[in-house]
């Protein structure tokens, strides 16, 4: 399961974004989306836990916590471990994060 919780600040949208223990863009989200993989720039400070990060490109990297994700579009992403992954996204535009 994925959970979003909004903040909205002078046209600036904060999202602190809970992907929990087995959440997988890939399984959860790529319905909503209706394309292979994220399409979306996140620009994001990971509170806790662990994401990995698959580009379309095949590159990898896992984020935990303190780290700052910049993820251009074209990836998908899933939790490590056996702790939810929270982090504070800052972002522009729609999304598609299940409520």
């Amino acid at each position: 399961m994925i959970k979003k919780e909004n903040v909205f600040l002078d046209g600036v949208e904060v999202h602190r974004v809970t992907f929990e223990k087995g959440a997988k863009w890939s399984n959860d989200l790529k319905p909503y989306a209706g394309t292979e993989s994220c399409m979306f720039p996140h620009v994001a400070y990971v509170q806790s836990g662990r994401l990995k990060v698959v580009m379309d490109d095949g590159s990898e990297e896992e984020f935990g916590s303190g780290d700052i994700m910049m993820l251009p579009p074209g990836h998908d992403a899933w939790t490590v471990g056996d702790e939810a992954c929270v982090f504070i996204e800052f972002s522009a535009g729609t999304n598609y994060y299940t409520d």
